[in-house]
């Protein structure tokens, strides 16, 4: 049997390629995916959802040969942030933590990264938007993986019936099911008197401006379009700028036209609103049409979920992505980077979306045109243009690019629902900027 030898190159070179076969496919089965391994998922709304994850995280374990524990938490009463804060203390709990828009930057420094697996994914799945990237990467390392499961985006859905009888707008050749947008006409302004025309003919717009997310996201959108920004990628304060003042306008005149309670709104208010047949569009994920479909079927016929409209500087719409994360304490790393990368294979990805009922959205540019959008009604291709296939607007979240943990503040402090309406209430302008400009500095010195 004979001996080779490597000089000092060949060796450093052999060990650079097989250093790049560990890195691309961590996954292969071997003596580092055994052992147990845990996993904390948000516990679904969609009845049977779950059923798809679990599947699939069982089918994993058993090609492993890993001891699998798979939990449901769900986000009622914040249960799962309760969840990630009492782990995070004590250093110990799951291996994998699904972790809603803003915990990972929360938890940034109990994360493992994943940039081995994130380069794979990225290839096999395509690119990621940037605000994935704002919410997911810290210093150029990612702290999860985008999980499909959770992940949405909160634009219009709409009334056909009385979008075109009172608005003159026929959503569907606006947004044709199965083809590209014909939105060039559909801005702010045509959202205006849209909302306006429905409002006189006593169907109003459904959209809130209390304090939680539906709510927060739909105003971020239209403060994008706006180009409007509190606080800059930089940490600079941009409250007091003629883009905030332009969005600020746009939301006095537009509240005018919304039922008189809207500051007082909750999450489920505009999904009430909708499938009671009080108006003519909400801002919400395909929820409350699903919901539609077995308490209103006479409303959830009549629904067409489509893009935001365009704002002086682009056409935005709110998206909340989910990550699956793995603590820095877990003590089987291995095998849980092996179990997303398995949960991220397209094949994974569109059975988890099928289960979903097309709710779940992946956050990866090559899976925007899975066949369950197109397929689902009534009416057929209701939902088609929600996962924004031929990518016409900018995903983004409400109070970036602030830094994270500021913008994060702004967020769940719904500052900018608080400026629309003091302003609508009467308060004078400046004074709002004001307001608003105290606020921030205070986010930015914590």
């Amino acid at each position: 049997m004979s001996r080779r030898k490597l000089n000092r190159r060949q060796f450093v070179a052999a060990t650079a390629a097989a250093s790049a076969v560990m890195i691309t496919a961590p996954y292969v089965r071997g003596a580092h995916a055994a052992g147990k391994l845990s996993i904390g998922f948000w516990d679904h709304w969609v009845p049977g959802a779950n059923d798809a994850s679990r599947e699939l995280c069982k089918e994993w374990a058993a090609k492993e040969k890993v001891d699998i524990e798979i939990d449901y938490i769900t986000s009622q009463g914040n249960k799962n942030l309760v969840t990630i804060a009492a782990e995070a203390q004590a250093k110990s709990g799951h291996d994998i933590f699904q972790m809603p828009t803003w915990w990972c930057h929360s938890n940034s420094d109990l994360l493992e990264p994943v940039n081995d697996i994130m380069g794979p994914i990225i290839q096999e799945n395509g690119a990621v938007n940037d605000t994935v990237k704002y919410l997911g990467t810290l210093d150029g390392k990612w702290m999860g993986v985008p999980a499909c499961v959770g992940s949405q985006i909160k634009g219009p859905c709409s009334r056909i019936d009385l979008m075109k009888k009172h608005a003159g707008i026929d959503v569907q050749e606006m947004y044709p099911a199965g083809g590209p947008p014909k939105a060039e006409n559909w801005t702010t302004d045509t959202f205006l008197k849209a909302a306006e025309a429905c409002h006189k003919a006593g169907v109003p717009f459904g959209i809130g401006l209390g304090e939680t997310s539906d709510n927060v996201d739909t105003a971020g959108a239209f403060f994008k379009a706006f180009g409007a920004e509190l606080v800059d990628a930089k940490g600079n304060l941009t409250v007091k700028t003629d883009a905030v003042r332009q969005v600020l306008e746009f939301y006095k005149k537009l509240i005018a036209f919304l039922p008189p309670d809207v500051g007082a709104w909750d999450d489920a208010s505009n999904n009430k609103w909708l499938i009671a047949g009080k108006g003519a569009l909400i801002m919400n994920p395909p929820s409350a049409w699903a919901v539609a479909k077995r308490d209103a079927p006479q409303v959830a016929e009549q629904c067409w979920t489509h893009g935001f409209p365009a704002g002086p500087k682009g056409r935005f719409a709110p998206f909340l992505p989910y990550f699956w994360s793995i603590w820095s304490f877990s003590k089987n790393k291995p095998a849980a980077k092996s179990l997303l990368v398995h949960l991220s294979k397209p094949s994974s990805i569109e059975k988890m979306v099928e289960a979903s009922g097309g709710y779940d959205l992946p956050a990866f540019e090559k899976l925007t045109k899975l066949k369950v959008w197109a397929e689902q009604g009534p009416p057929k291709g209701t939902i088609f243009h929600y996962p924004d296939p031929y990518q016409q607007q900018v995903l983004s979240i409400a109070a970036s690019p602030a830094p994270p943990k500021v913008a994060q503040q702004i967020y769940f402090q719904a500052t900018q629902t608080k400026m629309c309406l003091r302003y609508a209430q009467g308060e004078s302008l400046e004074k709002t900027l004001s307001w608003a400009e105290g606020e921030c500095e205070g986010f930015l010195r914590s």
